[in-house]
């Protein structure tokens, strides 16, 4: 994930429709394998991606995360790696304990080398090629593991200047990575960062599938603002399956700098249509777009109203993922890692004494610009369980609530009133939810008291 992508009205070209003539795998593969535009894991059972993205390059002492994420429904996630040559390299044994990881808690590994990102735009970017010279190098810790791991060569490998030689780029990695002998499932982004928006991928990836000696390359589309209607979206994705070609959406979020993503629709259309989805990101988001974390500080105990949707809500992980059939038999995932992480649902041994019975509500403003702001309230249930909630609050300074997620929210005046929707009511004891909105302001933009009553 990164920087903002420009829209461009391009015209519409269908993509190749020769892809279907790549319909079987070329030989039997060790492990996942691509057919008919679908993904198949080593015992050929169909594999939908159901997961998240964990930057792992920029907080490596987070190895906790990954039964977290687990923990929370997903059977996927999707690493973020460094070469070394924008951010400190992560070295094969680094990379081994992270399959070490994945594997133990049951999740598929996408690795992702970051140096990549907008290369030809990013200063300090790097080619694609360069990104094969890492995998190559820690091909030690990849070889064996192709039940358990996809390589996804470089993230977002272009901005938006340079773009046009993605294809014979993307084409000649793959062919490299064949070359120096990994057999794995292979993951392509997009370049625009990551965007499409001038579907250069979209319109040459069946002679990037072509590329592949293995016919075993997936194509990712990451959709932020570029994708903030429904129409751009099933449009997008469609193409791909009418023509046969395996896509995910290998990056997405609820909101962003550059617009508002319609993370229902990408959710929806993906569960129709066996669609995988990784989301960004599960924490430590920086530069503006924290609300991005899923989770607060790393912590599955306080998650977020966009950790809420796509863990929870409609069409959302919890609900739509389904295990790799490979780790059938396994036994169950270990409470500590290997690295002797906390277990996902152990209890902080110190903490606040929860609330009396019913709710209680508090406000943040997680961010604000000229004019706008972005809202959060967190609700809280107190000694006993509750079945719903209603928070209501009253603006001071003329603030306006423009839309929401996660919440039923109305107005009338300065008064507001939020509901639970059918996914979120029911707290436990002591456990919380929240929801957010974008909201304008003037002049000042002072936190309300807000009120909580239980159902």
């Amino acid at each position: 994930m990164k920087k903002l992508l420009s829209v461009a009205g391009a015209a519409l070209l269908t993509v190749l429709a020769a892809v279907f003539a790549f319909g079987q795998p070329a030989h039997a593969a060790a492990g996942f394998s691509v057919a008919g535009g679908k993904l198949y894991d080593a015992n050929g059972t169909e594999f939908v991606m159901r997961g998240v993205n964990h930057a792992h390059t920029w907080y490596p002492q987070q190895t906790s995360s990954f039964a977290n994420i687990k923990a929370l429904g997903a059977n996927t996630v999707r690493v973020v790696l460094a070469s070394g040559d924008r951010w400190t390299k992560n070295s094969a044994a680094d990379v081994a304990n992270v399959i070490s990881l994945c594997k133990a808690n049951r999740l598929i590994c996408v690795l992702e080398v970051h140096d990549t990102t907008g290369y030809g735009e990013q200063s300090g970017a790097i080619t694609l090629d360069r990104a094969v010279d890492y995998w190559l190098s820690i091909a030690s810790a990849l070889q064996g593991q192709e039940k358990y791991v996809i390589v996804n060569i470089g993230n977002e490998p272009y901005g938006n200047q340079g773009y046009g030689t993605w294809a014979t780029d993307t084409g000649n990695a793959i062919k490299r990575l064949r070359a120096g002998g990994l057999t794995h499932t292979i993951m392509v982004d997009a370049p625009n960062w990551g965007q499409d928006w001038s579907f250069t991928m979209r319109d040459n990836a069946g002679s990037v599938f072509a590329a592949d000696p293995q016919k075993n390359t997936v194509f990712s589309i990451h959709m932020y603002g570029v994708f903030d209607t429904a129409a751009e979206i099933t449009d997008y994705l469609g193409r791909f399956r009418t023509a046969g070609l395996p896509i995910v959406v290998g990056e997405f979020g609820f909101n962003h700098s550059d617009g508002n993503p319609d993370e229902d629709t990408i959710l929806a259309y993906s569960q129709a249509n066996g669609i995988g989805y990784l989301g960004w990101s599960w924490s430590g988001n920086g530069g503006g777009v924290e609300y991005l974390d899923m989770v607060t500080n790393f912590d599955p105990n306080h998650i977020t109203s966009w950790g809420q949707r796509i863990f929870n809500g409609a069409n959302g992980i919890k609900a739509t993922a389904r295990e790799a059939s490979v780790f059938a038999g396994t036994s169950p995932s270990p409470t500590t890692s290997p690295t002797t992480s906390p277990s996902p649902t152990t209890s902080p041994t110190t903490g606040p004494t929860p609330p009396p019975a019913g709710c209680t509500a508090s406000y943040t403003i997680v961010n604000s610009w000229q004019g706008g702001f972005q809202g959060e309230v967190k609700v809280t249930a107190g000694a006993a369980a509750i079945t719903g909630w209603t928070t209501k609050w009253t603006f001071a300074n003329g603030q306006t609530v423009s839309q929401s997620w996660n919440a039923t929210v109305s107005g009338s005046g300065s008064a507001y009133t939020a509901r639970n929707v059918d996914y979120n009511g029911r707290l436990g004891a002591g456990a919380s939810t929240s929801f957010g909105f974008i909201g304008s302001w003037n002049g000042s933009n002072a936190v309300p008291a807000v009120t909580c009553t239980a159902s």
